[in-house]
């Protein structure tokens, strides 16, 4: 006898994934979730994309309507002292 053995063909194994919590998920559970964690970062990216695009816009429709409040003062007073 030798001391040689051949080897067993190996069982075919499944690819398992396992989450933060521990349990064991399959590949396309793990991929699905990845997908779906990625959508939630890119919709609250959008989210804060937004909120300072209107930011910008209400800062320069504040602008607008100080300058013209202003040039309505002017107005007045040169009004004011004409009469």
């Amino acid at each position: 006898m030798t001391d040689f053995t051949t080897p067993l063909p190996a069982a075919p194994t499944r690819l398992v994934v396992r989450d933060r919590e521990g349990t064991e998920m399959l590949l396309h559970e793990a991929l699905a979730r990845c997908r779906h964690q990625e959508a939630l970062d890119a919709a609250r990216h959008q989210a804060l994309v937004r909120q300072f695009t209107a930011g910008r816009r209400w800062a320069s429709l504040a602008g607008y309507a100080a300058r013209r409040a202003a040039r309505a003062r002017a107005t007045v007073r040169a009004e004011a002292r004409v009469a």
